[in-house]
C-alpha cells in the first residue's frame, strides 16, 4: 500500500516512537506501515489523526484504498 506516513512524519520532526504513542498503535505498527505493509483501517485512522490530519484529508497520507 502506498503512503506518505514517513515523509509526513519526518515533516513534522517526529520519530517513529512519538507517531506510534500519539496513534495508540506500537512502533512496530508504524514500521510496517512506512514500508508499505497493509494495516488495518483503524490503525490508518489513528495514524492520519496522529499527523494532525482529518480523515477528510486521508487521501494525503494513504493512497490506493481501493
Amino acid at each position: 500500500m502506498q503512503n506518505n506516513v514517513k515523509v509526513l512524519r519526518e515533516k513534522k520532526l517526529m520519530s517513529k516512537s512519538e507517531l506510534a504513542r500519539k496513534a495508540g498503535v506500537s512502533v512496530v505498527t508504524i514500521d510496517r506501515v512506512e514500508r508499505g505493509e497493509a494495516c488495518r483501517l483503524e490503525t490508518m485512522r489513528k495514524i492520519i489523526l496522529a499527523l494532525g490530519y482529518t480523515l477528510e484529508d486521508r487521501d494525503k497520507v494513504f493512497q490506493d484504498q481501493g
